[in-house]
């Protein structure tokens, strides 16, 4: 009973327009609002999808890129009101449900997998 009322929570929680599909090894774009003091904008950050974890309400995606360099990973919530867009650029083919070996790897190397076939 007492799960039942947490899984209609979790429904009203959810996003109701739904992002486009996505999954583990695509190079995507996620647009989102970040508020700084009265001002709202769209940032973009572009990357390599790592990791989908949790399911329902609480399910997240990890984003890798590199920057100068360095490797950074941002985890966004699937459901979130602040993801405005979520583009893909690129589809790539991966026989893992986490694509972590990929912090190991250093540059074109960590960012580069086959293309998926269509």
């Amino acid at each position: 009973m007492i799960t039942k009322q947490i899984e209609k929570i979790e429904r009203a929680q959810c996003r109701t327009t739904g992002l486009t599909p996505f999954r583990i090894g695509d190079t995507v774009r996620v647009h989102f609002s970040i508020t700084e003091g009265d001002k709202e904008r769209i940032q973009v950050f572009e990357g390599l999808v790592i990791a989908r974890d949790g399911g329902g309400a609480t399910e997240t995606f990890t984003v890798r890129r590199i920057a100068h360099g360095i490797g950074v990973e941002r985890v966004f919530p699937v459901h979130s009101p602040k993801i405005a867009k979520l583009e893909i650029e690129r589809s790539g083919h991966t026989r893992r449900a986490k694509l972590y070996f990929l912090r190991n790897r250093i540059g074109k190397k960590a960012t580069r997998l086959k293309a998926r076939r269509k």
